[in-house]
This record gives structure tokens, sequence and C-alpha cells, in this order.
């Protein structure tokens, strides 16, 4: 009788054969604000970094989706602006490493620059402000390659609620549902992440083909207004589309999401900053108060975090989100979307973009078979791509 394989040459073989999807990676953002958007060296290992071309490698990603994104507070034609800078960005990392990276427009494309060794490189646009309400810009960022937008970040746009913010349009407006409409027309997929309940459940009616969650997880596991509710993922089933599953600690801990929520509390209800936001401002704008006011409250908010441990978080809160979903939706339903360079901590176990095999090994150990790992690995996702394509009236 031959042996059972091992979990991980299940894992091995998986992704070997089927790219590995990532959903959301911040990389163009952190090397906007760290690198003056550099390029250079990330052929070496990076470590103020989450990714970088050998921890890529390691870390078997088949494609990603790249973000390219800059805060909600930016509006506008500076918004629109600052996101063509993110894409150039990119447009320069696959120049600069020809190798290793490859431009992939449609899901077909995607298996061939996996089938050449490459990482099929896509771009997500992470927040509806980033085309300052013209359609004309979102139609040339399709153009230049980006395939999904996300409808809001942190902040509502004037069209869309966001999950971190008031309610203002009730989900959707009218411009909002044409925005929508136009994404479908183009191809170009819509991307429920941030968003409020409201928002999703409006977008899901108004969409005529699959939408996604790029980097989202499960409102039942943690109880955060980034996640997705039962109700939305069951939506989401029937509209075809994928929740890709993400691993920022507060998303995927009720424990962490406590401590974030008491952290921010202690400074006075403000969201603590990104350790990048913090570097990209720019000192010649700071007088000497200024500097000596920024440093006084970083070692105020590092006493506080001494005095108040993170929890600890794991690959297993990782798994629980990624089996709830299949449970709530189908395997058919669920991919990944780390948020790498989008957070300052990860999971132990994921903390950088190595760590997909660790994670495809525990699933493998729980008794997940080749098929519902490659699903989840990039075949869902790929569908929901070619689905877009197929539907699209005049996809660019």
């Amino acid at each position: 009788m031959a042996a059972m394989p091992s979990a991980a040459s299940i894992v091995d073989e998986t992704l070997s054969t089927t790219p590995l999807v990532d959903g959301h990676n911040d990389l163009p953002y952190a090397l906007r604000t760290t690198a003056q958007s550099s390029v250079e060296g990330l052929d070496a290992p990076r470590p103020e970094l989450h990714t970088d071309i050998p921890r890529l490698r390691a870390g078997r990603v088949g494609a990603q989706f790249w973000s390219v994104f800059v805060p909600s507070t930016l509006t506008g034609a500076d918004a629109v602006l600052a996101i063509l800078e993110q894409i150039d960005t990119v447009h320069r990392l696959l120049a600069r490493y020809p190798d290793v990276f490859e431009l992939a427009h449609t899901a077909d494309r995607v298996r061939e620059a996996f089938a050449r060794g490459r990482v099929a490189s896509l771009l997500g646009a992470e927040g509806g402000h980033s085309i300052g309400g013209s359609l004309g810009a979102l139609r040339a960022f399709a153009r230049l390659g980006v395939r999904y937008m996300t409808l809001t970040h942190n902040d509502n746009t004037p069209w869309a609620d966001s999950a971190t913010d008031a309610p203002a349009v009730g989900g959707l407006n009218e411009f909002g549902r044409g925005v929508v409409a136009e994404m479908n027309r183009i191809g170009m997929l819509v991307d429920l992440s941030h968003t409020a309940e409201s928002t999703q459940l409006a977008a899901l009616e108004a969409t005529s083909a699959p939408v996604i969650y790029s980097h989202s997880s499960c409102r039942t596991v943690c109880d955060h207004p980034r996640n997705a509710f039962d109700t939305a993922l069951e939506r989401l089933a029937a509209n075809g589309g994928v929740l890709q599953v993400t691993f920022v600690p507060k998303f995927v801990s009720n424990a962490a999401a406590a401590w974030d929520a008491a952290r921010n509390e202690a400074f006075d209800g403000g969201a603590f900053p990104w350790p990048q936001d913090v570097a990209a401002q720019d000192a010649t704008e700071r007088d000497a108060a200024a500097e000596e006011e920024a440093a006084h409250e970083t070692a105020r908010r590092r006493a506080w975090e001494r005095e108040h441990p993170r929890p600890s978080v794991s690959i297993d809160d990782v798994v629980a989100h990624v089996e709830h979903a299949r449970e709530a939706a189908g395997v058919d339903h669920v991919g990944l979307g780390g948020d790498y360079d989008g957070t300052d901590v990860l999971p132990t176990g994921l903390e950088d973009v190595s760590g997909y095999p660790r994670l495809f090994t525990a699933l493998a150990e729980r008794g997940w078979s080749r098929g519902e790992l490659a699903a989840l690995a990039g075949e869902n996702m790929l569908r929901v791509m070619r689905d877009a394509e197929e539907a699209a009236a005049e996809p660019i």
C-alpha cells in the first residue's frame, strides 16, 4: 500500500503547478516613503521591508497584485498624480528585474508568466479617492495595468462609504453605482476591502461581474470593521467572487484588535501612524520644536507599548479565518491577500512574504486536499479575473 503523501509534498506540488496569487502588497508605498521610490537593491535581503526578491522566491509567490496607494487624506488631482507616481514605481520595478517580474493584464498572462518562472505582476488601486472623481482617470489607470480598485480606503469617498468612517451616502450613490458599472464594462475588478457593509451589499447588487475583497478577513472570527460579515460572504458566493484573507493582526485576532483600540484610545483616539508615514515626513517642514514634540510622542508611545505588550498572533489565527471563509462562502471563494509592507507587525510564522508555504502546510496538516489548496492559492482568483474579462463589454 502506497504511503500517503506528506503535507510538505502536497504543498510543494500545489505551488509548483498553481500560481500563488497574493491580492495585496504595499511595497510600492513602502519604497515611496522609505527609499524615495528607488527600486534598487531588491534582489538582496531588505530586512527593513517585508518584501524582497529572495523572500518572494522562498514564499513561492507566483503572482502579485502590487498596491498603488496614497492615504485617503490626499484627494482630487493630487491623489491622481500620486497614484500615477506609484504606478511608475511598479513599472520601474518590472523593468529593473525583467528575469523576475512580468506584467500580466489577464488570467492567461498570469499563467504564462508563471510557466516562465516569473512573478506575474498586476496592480490594484487602493481607494476610490485615487481617481479624483474622474472615470477618465479610472480608464487611464486600467490602461496602465491596474486590474482592481478598492472603492474606499479608511475615509469615505463622495460616492461610497468606508468601513472606518461615519456613513454618508448609504453605501453607494448614483455616481458610485456608475463607477461599478464602468469597472464592469472595462474588465476592472471591484474590490470591497475597506468598504462599509452597506457599500459591499450595494456593490454586490449593482455589479454584473464577480467582485473581490483584496485583503480582508471574517467578522465572525474577529470583530473588526475591516472584516466581512457572513451575510456579505454568502452574497459573495452567489456572485462568484473571492475573499482574499489578510494577515494583519488586528484583523485576525480579537485580542490584537482590542490592544490596537486601547493604544489608539490612550493617544486621544488618534490612530497610531504607520512607520512609513513617520519616515515620510519631510524634516525640512518641521522646526526644532516640532522635532522635539515628535520625538517626545514617539518615546511616549514606545513606553506605553512596553507597559502593554502586544498579544501574540500566529498562523493558527489566520487559519481560523481561511477555514471560516471556506465554511461561509465555500472553498471556491477564498484566496489570500497578505497586506505585506502595509502594516507594522505580522503573525508569527508569517512575518514576511516567505511565510506562505508555512500557511499552506498548516492547512494541509488539517486535511486540506491538493485541489482545495490550489483553489485557495490562485485558481479561485484566476477564475474571477477570467469571468470579469469575459463580462467586460470593452476590456482594457
